[in-house]
């Protein structure tokens, strides 16, 4: 074999593993597959990271899962367990390997519920059963709470816990039914029905199970009882599985909760002590409120009664009192007055009687003659005769005589 003409690219280690390495990271195609295959090798270090190979009949391929996507892993693995793996192909400059970096295990099998789930999924979607202008409006103060969930599981005893201690004033009206399994659908139709058709119906489903894998759910994605959420005359949270699992139920729903604690809390949107709160920021608005309103009302009364003075019957009894002084007054002057003038009047009528006495003229030395049996006045001789008894009335007194 001769020499070729031209010299061959001269590489190092490092830079034709870089290379090797941009190659696949670049690759588009290699960044986003699924893998399916058969676990060996397994290996949980302290790190937290996941370590295993993925072989099949024909070769092996390294695979490792970082501590982060890790602890997100509910499926619990083995060797000789088949899987179908999700993740990047990347290289492993030091041991110069390429490796599949994994963000997601499934068991085999799983695959194919996803893309039921996915093709069921759409069907409904175009139908409009997930359209937002279907959603209703969760009450916030609900006096029935209907629940739809296993009677045993720790999801229930989740849900109530979070409603005693949130909102105990609602009841709670429980409709068991099994969450997985073959029989797990018509038993979640029959406990929404039966829930639906109670009178009074609740304010609000809590439709809730723990987390698990697809086909743990997949009672949750079983087309009649997404339509039953649908349909549902009450408003429907659901709240089924972790925060990372996704049912065709949660888009169905009226609200979708990340587990079923968090549906009972948005059931409960408003707590005790949020109605204690504003029992007292209400009783403090009324009491000032009063306290104004009385305020105003005393002013109005204030003035009503400083009007109604004038016209009050004792003002008026006080002013005609005082104009009865007034004329009394008037009256006792008046009287004095008369009086003075009656006395000066009588004081010129005494004199001028006394002048007329005749009495009077009896001081100047006259006297009044009268007879001594019948007391006529004798004011002509021929009035007496001789013998006649007679009285004669001087000045200081009178003394009898006889006519000669």
């Amino acid at each position: 074999m001769q020499p070729s003409l031209f010299a061959s690219v001269q590489w190092t280690v490092s830079g034709l593993t870089k290379y090797i390495r941009d190659l696949l990271e670049t690759d588009a195609s290699l960044q986003d597959i699924r893998v399916s295959g058969e676990i060996s090798n397994l290996s949980r270090p302290a790190s937290g990271h996941i370590y295993f190979t993925l072989k099949d009949a024909g070769a092996s391929l390294r695979c490792v899962m970082w501590r982060t996507e890790a602890m997100r892993l509910k499926l619990p693995l083995r060797d000789g367990m088949a899987i179908e793996t999700h993740g990047r192909v990347g290289v492993y400059e030091v041991g110069g390997q390429y490796q599949l970096y994994v963000d997601q295990i499934r068991p085999v099998g799983e695959g194919a519920l996803y893309q039921e789930f996915l093709r069921l999924k759409a069907r409904l979607e175009a139908e409009g059963l997930f359209d937002t202008e279907r959603k209703r409006a969760i009450p916030p103060l609900p006096k029935r709470i209907g629940i739809v969930t296993s009677g045993t599981g720790a999801a229930l005893h989740d849900m109530l816990t979070a409603i005693r201690r949130r909102y105990p004033l609602a009841e709670v009206i429980l409709a068991p039914a099994p969450v997985q399994g073959e029989d797990a659908p018509p038993k979640l139709l029959e406990a929404l029905e039966a829930l639906n058709h109670l009178d009074p119906s609740p304010d609000v489903i809590l439709l809730g199970r723990g987390g698990g894998s697809i086909e743990d759910l997949w009672a949750f994605n079983d087309e009649r009882v997404v339509r039953a959420v649908a349909s549902s005359k009450t408003p429907v949270i659901c709240g089924v599985g972790h925060e990372t699992d996704f049912t065709l139920c949660d888009f169905a729903a009226d609200l979708r909760a990340p587990t079923p604690t968090a549906a009972a809390e948005l059931a409960t949107q408003i707590t005790v002590l949020d109605l204690q709160e504003n029992l007292a920021a209400l009783g403090t608005q009324l009491a000032d409120f009063l306290t104004g309103l009385f305020d105003e009302r005393d002013k109005a009364l204030a003035t009503l009664r400083e009007g109604l003075r004038f016209f009050s019957p004792s003002r008026r009894i006080l002013s005609e009192r005082q104009r009865l002084d007034e004329e009394a007054h008037r009256l006792a002057v008046a009287q004095s007055h008369r009086f003075i003038l009656e006395a000066s009047l009588i004081g010129s009528l005494g004199k001028r009687l006394e002048s007329l006495n005749p009495l009077q003229i009896l001081g100047r030395g006259y006297a009044v003659v009268t007879r001594r049996t019948d007391q006529g006045v004798i004011s002509r001789r021929k009035q007496v005769k001789s013998k006649d008894g007679i009285i004669i009335r001087v000045s200081d007194g009178d003394f009898e005589a006889t006519v000669n």
